[in-house]
């Protein structure tokens, strides 16, 4: 074999690989044009969880909106977004927003809830449908998650990769409890808590008294300010998702 053929054969090696996937991402959705509420109401925001926030990738939802931002307010908007840790990477709305989110170099995301698909290149060659795959065996059930005995404090942070995390201890606020799994903690839960990390809208979060900075499930989240409005605060709840809303019900 030739030089030449060898490097040609080393230059047709795919460097990348193009794969759908599914992915959480969070989204700031507008109700009101009001810049400078916004900037206060951000801010509070980001005050009760500044982890939480710090470089979170969002998606700014307008389709909530009567009429759309002019380019000079959307631009606004998005500094404040970057100013408080956020890293605006689309426009979720309809056709009409595409020249808006191409002015501001954001992808557009049509309305609604979408899930990520495999994609077909414009000008490749449509390949012969395949044999469907016989069914994949059941994926191994998840680790045993983790069991914490001890109280966790304040700026500690405990994650259960692929499983459930269960704390028998309170929860003090500054503390991050993350699972892909379902949260139990059987005592108070003071500082943050997010279940289903990786995307699992079925986990829930279960604890003996919610007084909670933050919870997530799959990156829907409510913080302190909204949770003490709520007539389960300090009670024993569990908090699971219905559709797009975080639902508390008592346990």
């Amino acid at each position: 074999m030739s030089v030449e053929t060898t490097l040609d054969l080393l230059d047709n090696d795919p460097v990348f690989h193009l794969k759908g996937g599914m992915l959480t991402m969070t989204v700031l959705e507008l109700v009101r044009q009001e810049p400078e509420r916004f900037a206060r109401q951000l801010a509070e925001k980001v005050e009760q969880a500044p982890n939480f926030f710090q470089d979170t990738p969002v998606v700014i939802g307008l389709d909530k909106l009567d009429g759309q931002p002019d380019p000079s307010s959307l631009a606004s908007l998005l500094r404040i977004c970057r100013e408080h840790g956020l890293l605006p990477v689309g426009l979720r709305g309809n056709e009409s927003c595409r020249p808006l989110a191409q002015d501001a170099g954001l992808v557009l995301m049509p309305p609604g809830r979408n899930r990520d698909k495999p994609q077909e290149l414009a000008g490749e060659p449509t390949k012969p449908a395949e044999p469907s795959p016989a069914p994949a065996p059941s994926e191994a059930p998840p680790s045993q998650g983790r069991i914490i005995t001890q109280p966790v404090r304040s700026g500690q942070q405990v994650y259960a990769r692929g499983g459930d995390l269960v704390v028998l201890a309170p929860v003090s606020a500054g503390a991050e409890l993350l699972a892909d799994g379902h949260i139990h903690v059987y005592g108070p839960l003071r500082g943050r808590a997010l279940a289903g990390v990786r995307g699992n809208t079925e986990a829930r979060i279960l604890c003996q008294s919610l007084e909670a900075e933050l919870i997530s499930i799959a990156g829907h989240y409510k913080v302190a300010e909204d949770l003490r409005k709520d007539s389960l605060w300090k009670q024993a709840t569990q908090t699971f998702l219905d559709g797009d809303n975080l639902k508390m019900t008592s346990l």
